[in-house]
């Protein structure tokens, strides 16, 4: 059985029948053979993906509001790279070669109107894993039929297509393919003993957490495969997991550090004793369920309400856990397989079970991609138990094949119908309405989308709806008080502003909304104190940074004109968003010129002519072309408040 493999035999079993040839060689081939056959079971499985163009909820940051993923260049990988405490693009954590794959992504051609590119690269990505997950169950336990199956079961689950079809989640994908190599090459170094293979397994990790840091836990499941199925004992197996531990402890300050710095973070004390247990007992539950029965599928699946053993689901997950774990915990009396492949899922999972919370949804089918091979190893034993290498075993063999294609065949027929609500963004949000017809969030994101789409009453409406659902709602006074304010109702946004700020003092963004308010209503004073108080909130906004040095620059009112800190600001901004945002080089040459230097102020504002041209916006254009005139006549420009 698999659950008996020891450290040091790993040579491929065989079977009587379906028989594997034991020379190295056949096995070798039977493998790669299979393993392009899953694959490509996979790439069918997951092809609606390709030509799907629905926006989910961070693809604007990733995506459509990104400035440097969609100008590719050496300058915009070199910021993804180096803004580690503080990405000035995303809002939360260090994740540079996620940021840099979109970037290549754009580069060949994909954009905001041509999302087949991310899609593509996402399901490469997707069946490469695939391919990695066969390879690594095939090490482990030496079945190469086995380990094909449990890869197809992986490759066409539909908790997978979240991850393919939704650009923010290249992320997923992504951290995922460094981490099953980690994992890979772990397997080889500790039956080989070989340093080279050490120090890639080390490199895997960084990379993997360079694109995801929820691969954090990593170390501790490399400590898993130690105890079962490599039954690796000794000093040694955990002198060599420091390196790792001191790799993950410092991404862990890194994230939580960029996470708080840059977006909504709860830490467990500032909530009820009880939200975290309940919360472990419904994820736990819930996760294993959806794997099993993955219907009913959303990328949003809200909060209980109330959180609480009084909610029938939380109860169940309350029951469902105190009925798993002792029996995980007798189950050592025979064997170590069913614990340990319970850890491996819990442990890999364990960065997005809410603890720290940092999302809207209380589970995501995105954060079971990488921690389910901890089921897939339970899943093999069982299988390795049943298919047998004896004479007279192809009997049962056949009926394994027979049970897991056609549990493959469910799975992509799901899959492929899930994907189908993918199609455009109001068939997806309006798939998830189904699942969950009051939620603020949805309520929200159709209003964001509303608005993108120029449908700007129809989402002032929107988020009024929300309000109406939770008066409290921060991203709806928000997002209400932008609509109110492009409308003209400077008073109304103002009001909605103020309440987001009274909500939550620490909101910068609320506090840029309200100095650009007061700015259109001629409060200066006002308009300042806000964008310095967003820009102590968060010192790399390009916007508000902007948003200062346009007031400083260009104030009618001599009081609080400041042009060498306007220029400071102005150039910063700049720096920023690589000298390729009209916005920002309009208000370097406003800041050029209030300090005199004219010349400089007429190439600059020439360049934001050029881009606001470029995009179609010939009203600022032309606005910015009359400001132009005036530095090349020795003037200023002065804002009438």
């Amino acid at each position: 059985m698999w659950g008996k493999t020891r450290q040091n035999n790993h040579r491929p079993a065989s079977s009587e029948n379906l028989r594997l040839n034991e020379k190295p060689l056949a096995a070798s081939v039977l493998l790669a053979g299979l393993v392009v056959i899953v694959c490509g079971v996979v790439t069918v499985a997951h092809w609606p993906a390709l030509s799907a163009q629905a926006q989910s909820f961070d693809d604007h940051q990733y995506l459509y509001g990104n400035n440097l993923v969609q100008n590719p260049g050496w300058v915009s990988a070199r910021r993804f790279l180096i803004e580690v405490f503080e990405p000035s693009t995303v809002r939360g954590y260090y994740q540079p070669l996620t940021m840099v794959s979109l970037m290549v992504d754009c580069a060949i051609g994909g954009g905001p109107d041509n999302l087949g590119a991310f899609h593509r690269t996402s399901l490469i990505l997707h069946v490469l894993n695939t391919a990695l997950v066969i390879v690594l169950l095939y090490m482990l336990f030496g079945k190469v039929w086995p380990a094909a199956m449990l890869g197809l079961l992986f490759g066409v689950h539909p908790l997978t297509a979240e991850t393919v079809v939704c650009v923010a989640e290249r992320k997923t994908v992504l951290a995922s393919f460094f981490a099953l190599w980690c994992m890979i090459i772990y397997v080889r170094y500790a039956r080989k003993n070989n340093w080279k293979s050490y120090a890639g397994c080390v490199l895997m990790y960084v990379l993997a957490l360079m694109s995801k840091p929820t691969t954090v836990p990593l170390p501790v499941l490399l400590l898993l495969f130690d105890f079962w199925p490599l039954r690796r004992r000794g000093r040694q197996v955990f002198l060599e997991k420091v390196p790792f531990f001191v790799i993950a402890g410092v991404s862990a300050v890194i994230t939580v550090i960029s996470q708080g710095r840059t977006a909504e973070v709860a830490m467990p004390g500032e909530y009820s004793l009880m939200r975290v247990p309940l919360i472990l007992c419904h994820n736990i539950i819930f996760y294993l369920y959806k794997i099993v029965w993955p219907a009913k599928l959303s990328a949003y699946y809200p909060y209980p309400s109330p959180l609480s053993i009084s909610n029938s689901m939380v109860l169940a997950g309350v029951v469902g856990t105190c009925i798993l774990i002792p029996t995980l915990l007798v189950s050592l009396r025979w064997t170590r397989v069913l614990l340990t492949g319970w850890l491996f899922f819990f442990v890999a999972i364990l960065p997005t079970m809410g603890i720290i919370s940092f999302t809207y949804s209380i589970v995501a089918d995105k954060y079971a991609y990488l921690p389910s091979v901890g089921l897939l190893l339970t899943l093999g034993w069982l299988m390795g138990a049943l298919w047998g290498h004896f004479s007279g075993a192809w009997l049962r063999q056949i009926g394994v094949i027979v049970i897991v294609l056609a549990a493959a065949f469910s799975e992509s027929v799901v899959t492929q119908r899930y994907l189908v609500h993918w199609e455009n963004t109001e068939s997806h949000i309006r798939h998830m309405f189904t699942l969950a017809p009051n939620s603020t969030v949805l309520c929200n994101f159709s209003g964001i989308v509303l608005y993108r789409q120029g449908k700007t009453e129809q989402a002032i409406n929107q988020f009024y709806k929300t309000l109406e659902l939770d008066a409290d709602n921060r991203r709806a006074h928000n997002n209400l008080g932008i609509l109110l304010a492009q409308r003209g109702d400077l008073d109304g946004a103002i009001t909605h502003f103020v309440k987001v700020t009274q909500l939550d003092p620490s909101n910068d963004r609320a506090h840029h909304n309200l100095g650009q308010a007061f700015y259109s209503k001629g409060q200066i004073s006002s308009a300042i104190k806000h964008y310095r108080e967003s820009l102590r909130l968060m010192p790399n906004s390009p916007a508000t940074l902007a948003g200062l040095s346009w007031v400083l620059a260009t104030t009618n009112k001599d009081d609080f004109r400041n042009g060498a800190e306007a220029f400071r600001l102005a150039q910063r901004a700049c720096e920023l968003t690589d000298y390729r945002n009209p916005e920002t080089l309009r208000t370097l040459a406003a800041a050029y010129a209030e300090t005199g230097q004219f010349m400089e102020a007429v190439e600059a504002a020439q360049k934001a002519v050029d881009l606001y041209l470029s995009s179609g916006d010939q009203r600022r254009a032309a606005h910015t072309a009359r400001m132009q005139h005036l530095y090349k006549a020795g003037k200023p420009y002065r804002a009438n408040q």
